[in-house]
């Protein structure tokens, strides 16, 4: 869909950027018409305020090869809003000194997957695109994403253009690599020939895409009302932090000195970097997700505000997980992630966090556990973290409040909760030992299973809080022991 100036200037378009400048919001001014030469899959939030604006950088820099088509993946409502809007949306980062807000001018056409097919994969083939990114979250890694792009590559090869660098920026281990089989699998289906075109033609570099970005909320649209004096249906808030570091694999190897400019981290090896992101980022997400959904505390800012709660974030870090690690700066890394958590600004709900957490865990939990089992790192707030994932399934908080269970398994995972609910044993049994979660080593690994299933009783009997305090008291005694030996 070609974009197209709204009428008024009660909606955020074109025509509301020199009045938005004049007010002090950063806005593009760079030519919006040209062809686009990325397309991106997943047109979420989470691109629209990472990826989006160091594209955004790129052609503010006078590149015009950065022009994005968004694609929505499913759902027209966002796409169509942007299509209203000219492609322009408002973001507003916050940090310790305060927000400012910006003006997004990457997206220059929209599109719907699941409504228009076959707009995506002509813009595929279109001989201007060079790269396709995606963030179409761990669940959307199935055969039909592998066709899609793979009749598109497939028009490429007809037409004699050449290949793209094909960038998955979702939380994957190995998330290149994986993308690069599914489009292989697909390839082959369609022509063996097209299958070693890609080969030969096309880059998956491995990626880690890192910045906290918040589902909208009402309060975030009214606050963009009032600092544009414009309506924004598709405004967001993030923080100021962002970190992209990417492989150094390019269909156009000058792509790496670009991205580079715009702060890009080029590297050999994503692996460090990914796995920290995964494990102590994303991981400590996780586990903050459930404590909170199961304590009542809405959203990520208040949860690390308990000292209980913080204090056990940092120890998972800094005695679980950090030592395993291979990135050199985790520790820093992990002072600042503290610092990020506590950002009253995001209000970053645990209940989008724990969405899907089925196909979440596997990558940020099972990894450490092992590692640390393997090294002789102690696992207890693993443990926990796991139980509260499993007390988190039941959809009701302490205070009674139900919520929903929002994951691919979460009908056949909340009924195995509720089926064992006061049974600790039972439970960890039951949901402790689903290999899709947890691998084929862990449950079968019965001092794991033992941790676990001890978390939940206390958790059971004493409450979130009161179980947190206890093992806490019993990490310090522990400590306390080893310090005087």
């Amino acid at each position: 869909m070609t974009m197209k100036s709204a009428d008024t200037a009660a909606r955020l378009c074109s025509a509301c950027l020199p009045a938005l400048a004049a007010r002090g919001i950063t806005v593009p001014t760079h030519a919006r018409s040209g062809a686009p030469g990325v397309v991106h899959l997943g047109l979420g939030a989470f691109h629209r305020a990472h990826q989006a604006l160091v594209f955004d950088a790129l052609l503010q820099g006078g590149d015009a090869r950065w022009g994005v088509l968004g694609v929505a993946m499913r759902s027209a409502a966002l796409a169509d809003s942007l299509q209203a809007q000219d492609g322009l949306y408002a973001v507003q980062v916050a940090s310790s000194a305060g927000s400012q807000w910006q003006v997004g001018g990457a997206i220059w056409q929209t599109a719907v997957a699941a409504r228009e097919p076959a707009q995506v994969v002509q813009a595929i083939a279109a001989p201007s695109t060079r790269w396709l990114t995606l963030t179409v979250t761990e669940k959307g890694y199935g055969p039909e994403l592998g066709q899609l792009i793979a009749q598109g590559l497939a028009a490429r090869q007809t037409a004699g253009l050449p290949g793209l660098t094909i960038a998955s920026c979702d939380n994957l281990v190995g998330n290149g690599r994986q993308l690069q089989a599914l489009c292989m699998t697909a390839a082959k289906a369609l022509n063996p020939a097209l299958a070693d075109w890609v080969a030969g033609r096309c880059a998956f570099p491995n990626s880690m895409v890192d910045r906290i970005v918040p589902a909208a909320t009402p309060q975030r649209l009214a606050a963009a009302r009032e600092a544009l004096v414009v309506a924004d249906e598709a405004a967001l808030g993030t923080e100021a932090f962002w970190e992209w570091v990417i492989e150094r694999r390019f269909a156009d190897a000058a792509d790496g000195a670009v991205l580079a400019a715009a702060g890009v981290t080029v590297v050999d090896d994503v692996v460090p970097f990914e796995d920290a992101k995964l494990r102590l980022l994303n991981g400590s997400h996780t586990a903050m997700a459930c404590m909170g959904a199961v304590a009542g505390w809405p959203v990520i800012g208040e949860c690390i505000t308990k000292p209980a709660v913080r204090g056990f974030i940092h120890g998972l870090m800094t005695q679980e997980v950090g030592p395993q690690l291979a990135r050199p700066d985790w520790s820093a890394y992990r002072d600042a992630l503290l610092a990020r958590f506590a950002n009253p600004a995001l209000q970053h709900s645990v209940h989008q966090i724990a969405t899907d957490s089925s196909q979440k865990i596997p990558q940020r939990w099972p990894p450490s556990v092992l590692g640390a089992l393997r090294a002789g790192l102690p696992v207890e707030r693993l443990a926990f973290a796991a139980a509260a994932w499993m007390r988190y399934l039941r959809g009701t908080d302490e205070q009674g409040q139900a919520y929903a269970i929002v994951d691919p398994l979460g009908g056949e995972l909340q009924a195995l909760a509720l089926a064992h609910a006061g049974d600790a044993a039972a439970s960890v049994q039951a949901l402790g030992t689903l290999t899709a979660i947890w691998g084929e080593v862990l449950p079968r690994d019965q001092r794991w299973l033992a941790l676990v299933t001890r978390n939940l009783d206390e958790i059971n009997r004493l409450g979130l809080l009161g179980a947190l305090a206890k093992l806490q008291a019993e990490l310090d005694s522990q400590q306390g022991i080893l310090r005087n030996l």
